[in-house]
């Protein structure tokens, strides 16, 4: 089984899909990591991978669910946590005026106190531009830190974001609709 989803090396997509394929031990499956969606959806449709992941939070979600209607079908649903992400800056530079994120994270911390928001495709290029001195701060993962300790500093602590996922494939499920029996919600209604 071929499985595609965002890259870089290190994307969120790329660990929640490890992790995806992990649960179900989905063993000798192959990841392909594309630059963008539309690579990847239409290497679904072509046939050269068999399911492709995507984040719901990601900005071309609805994008890639318009375009590929009736070709590409939500196969699989879960929720999963992304890699702890922060606020950070670079360690010489005591009021960052500018920051880099991902579309996607705009609103995971009140950015109103930066001048310029650059955005970037994946939270992993935030992390190279602020380590290239292109922005003074960058939304991205807590991880970056951890590398750069002399380079950069902690500015907001974020933890990780819970998003939806989906898995698309090429054929459409038979059930309408499919729902997860022991979901939380119904633990909640009927303990």
């Amino acid at each position: 089984m071929h499985f595609a989803t965002l890259g870089p090396a290190g994307s969120n997509h790329e660990l929640v899909l490890h992790r995806y394929l992990s649960v179900r031990r989905l063993t000798g499956a192959t990841v392909h990591l594309v630059d963008t969606f539309d690579t990847a959806f239409r290497a679904l449709v072509d046939g050269d991978v068999d399911f492709v992941l995507q984040c719901t939070a990601h900005p071309s979600h609805g994008d890639c669910v318009g375009r590929f209607m009736h070709r590409a079908f939500p196969v699989d649903t879960f929720i999963a946590g992304s890699k702890p992400l922060a606020v950070l800056a670079r360690a010489e530079v005591s009021e960052p005026r500018t920051i880099g994120l991902q579309p996607a994270t705009r609103y995971y911390s009140d950015l109103s106190g930066y001048a310029e928001q650059i955005e970037e495709p994946t939270i992993v290029s935030v992390a190279e531009g602020l380590l290239a001195g292109h922005y003074e701060a960058g939304l991205c993962a807590r991880e970056v830190l951890d590398t750069h300790p002399q380079r950069l500093r902690l500015v907001a602590d974020l933890g990780p974001a819970l998003d939806a996922w989906v898995l698309f494939g090429r054929e459409k499920l038979s059930e309408d609709p499919v729902i997860w029996p022991q979901a939380p919600v119904v633990r909640q209604l009927h303990p």
